[in-house]
């Protein structure tokens, strides 16, 4: 896909704002971002006529896809609570791309999620990135696996408890996890040990997962909002060595210093919620301000459906009203999530040999009254905003040339 989007005002997030900027894009990818960037003859154009222009927003943390709205008990495919320790399951396998909720992160700005498996298992399960838009998972796929999602704190303490089983208390999550990486670290040096002896090994899916974590080729996304869950999830990253990432924090700011002394990143939300349970008591719209000023690497997430995906946006620009710095609060949906993640290669920025991922504003996003206009995907439009009307293209039909 071939376009260049003129007349805009340019937000590459990573760099400073260019007023009357062009971007081109060529194959999908971003070739030029500027003023004064020629335009190649015959290329397709779009005049953003004053726009702003911004690379698609990241959501680090939701469950578009695997926990589908509208359909209940047929598309709850979240968690697989029939055992602790899930970490041979892959979110991948349970995307619907027909989801509701795609076609409302579009209108919301967000080009890319990264889907992950719910909170119910003290280890949940294998998490992927996805651009929302396509025909399937496999089209609309940025990176798998991504990471691996555990929980800590009430939710699997409750799941298990409920069952009469192990774990029913927070030592027994702790326990479940550093038991599973103990395993781990044998399961390795026994593979090794086959593999320099020359004889065959026995595979196993779950421990082949950890010993990735183990070998740090996967960062683990701690679910956890209490401080004192939040340092146990330290002290268990510590003991093993694994690249921890803190998902909700709700409570982070308690410990900001430590966070950002340990450059341990946080995927902070949802924050469009009430107080619906004990762990939530100090969820508050200014957290992630203080957290930023901590210097703690942050990103803000709705945990779709928790808070509608399309409403990742407001919670920033909220942010911004409690003390957040404009910048830092949109870094924290753009180039911070997909750095944290692992996919800065691909989106997050308007900067060449990035996806062309390009969403054309009304004006400011973090104004509440700004909307997306235009949403284009690898350079392809496929959201739209017209006469008071949202338009999303058929990902189902595909022009001759593009078959």
């Amino acid at each position: 896909m071939k376009l260049a989007i003129t007349s805009g005002y340019v937000v590459p997030v990573d760099g400073d704002p260019i007023d009357g900027g062009t971007v081109l894009i060529e194959d999908g990818k971003i070739t030029a971002v500027g003023r004064g960037v020629a335009v190649p003859e015959g290329m397709p154009v779009v005049d953003a006529g004053g726009g702003w222009v911004l690379p698609g927003f990241v959501e680090a943390h939701g469950h578009l896809g695997v926990y589908e709205e509208a359909e209940g008990w047929a598309g709850q495919d979240t968690n697989e609570m029939t055992d602790p320790n899930g970490a041979r399951l892959r979110a991948l396998d349970a995307i619907n791309p027909a989801d509701l909720g795609f076609a409302d992160a579009l209108s919301g700005g967000v080009t890319t999620a990264v889907i992950k498996p719910g909170s119910g298992n003290p280890i949940g399960g294998q998490t992927v990135a996805v651009k929302c838009w396509g025909r399937s998972a496999d089209e609309m796929l940025v990176k798998e696996p991504v990471s691996v999602k555990s929980a800590l704190g009430e939710n699997p303490k409750r799941v298990y408890g409920d069952q009469k089983k192990l774990p029913s208390t927070r030592q027994g999550v702790a326990a479940v996890i550093r038991d599973a990486f103990m395993k781990a670290q044998d399961y390795r040096a026994r593979r090794a040990a086959a593999e320099a002896e020359g004889k065959p090994f026995d595979r196993d899916g779950t421990l082949e997962v950890l010993v990735r974590v183990l070998d740090g080729e996967l960062p683990w996304c701690q679910h956890t909002h209490r401080a004192d869950d939040i340092a146990t999830a330290l002290r268990l990253s510590a003991e093993f060595g694994y690249r921890v990432v803190i998902n909700h924090g709700t409570e982070g700011h308690l410990l900001a210093d430590t966070l950002a002394a340990r450059n341990v990143p946080v995927i902070i939300g949802p924050l469009f919620t009430s107080r619906s349970k004990v762990e939530l008591r100090q969820r508050s719209l200014r957290n992630p301000g203080i957290l930023a000023r901590a210097g703690v690497e942050l990103a803000i997430t709705t945990d779709h459906p928790v808070v509608p995906i399309h409403f990742l946006v407001h919670q920033a620009t909220l942010a911004v009203k409690e003390g957040m710095d404009p910048a830092e609060a949109l870094r924290s949906i753009t180039v911070n999530p997909a750095r944290i993640m692992g996919i800065d290669d691909r989106v997050g920025s308007l900067r060449p040999g990035l996806d062309g991922d390009v969403v054309i504003w009304s004006g400011d996003p973090l104004d509440v009254m700004s909307r997306a206009q235009r949403v284009f995907i690898s350079g392809r439009e496929v959201y739209s905003y017209t006469d008071g009307e949202p338009v999303v293209a058929d990902p189902y039909y595909r022009e001759s040339s593009d078959r």
